[in-house]
């Protein structure tokens, strides 16, 4: 497939379902080899990388828990033996939990950064001595719009969306050297399907009259900030959050 990520290799983590997905898709759609990763579910990752093949593309799924730092060694040493490197890594992989303040246990607390923030770092740490000799590449994290404005239940999201940011701009100048870029998207309220563990589907029009464009992102408006940051059009691009939220937060 020809596009502007063609012979480009690239991994996106909690590939299985919603931004994810569309990320891994477009991404192929664009020409890169695509290692669809997702924690347990073998089904839903097997249907994007299906998808992917079936219109004429590459990918591979392979399922890695990203807080888990030997599956992630693996998980890169696949994605080489398949496509001879790496050059773009997504970290979309999280959890969202819907628990107060007062009512939080320090374990939950810990699974969360253990996903979002320390999945990132673990992430980062494996694929990059494989980007480097390909003479650079993009590292694109899905942040959030919560750590931003504040959003009650989710303080341990919003700290580790806040503490991922920060990894993507002492990232970026110290990988700056080897020509990768490290960018974070925080996106607004999103018309994806949530699960119970994250509040559970809004209703319809209730977020929405809180933004400023009255409507909540489509998945393929996030996907294309990420394959911006990503490509060959933000390549001086680095150390950015890039907010896509209707105007909800205004930088």
């Amino acid at each position: 497939m020809s596009g502007s990520f063609a012979g480009k290799v690239a991994l996106v983590t909690g590939a299985g379902k919603n931004i994810g997905r569309t990320i891994a898709l477009d991404l192929a759609r664009e020409g890169a080899s695509v290692i669809v990763n997702g924690r347990s579910d073998r089904g839903a990752v097997d249907a994007v990388v299906g998808e992917i093949n079936a219109a004429g593309g590459q990918a591979i799924g392979v399922l890695a828990d990203v807080s888990d730092e030997a599956a992630v060694a693996r998980m890169i040493e696949t994605a080489v033996a398949a496509y001879g490197g790496i050059d773009v890594v997504v970290s979309n992989a999280g959890l969202r939990r819907q628990t107060s303040f007062l009512q939080m246990e320090l374990a939950e607390w810990r699974e969360i950064l253990s996903v979002a923030l320390d999945g990132a770092f673990i992430l980062a740490k494996a694929a990059v001595p494989h980007m480097i000799p390909r003479g650079g590449g993009a590292i694109v994290s899905l942040s959030g719009i919560s750590t931003h404005v504040g959003t009650p239940n989710r303080c341990h999201v919003s700290a580790s969306k806040a503490g991922l940011e920060g990894l993507m701009r002492a990232l970026a100048i110290e990988l700056a050297p080897h020509q990768i870029t490290c960018n974070c998207v925080a996106p607004g309220a999103v018309d994806t399907v949530r699960g119970a563990s994250a509040g559970g589907p809004l209703g319809r029009g209730m977020a929405e009259r809180g933004i400023p464009l009255g409507r909540r992102a489509s998945v393929e408006e996030i996907s294309g900030a990420v394959l911006y940051l990503a490509g060959p059009l933000g390549r001086y691009v680095t150390g950015q959050v890039l907010h896509v939220n209707g105007g909800t937060f205004l930088t």
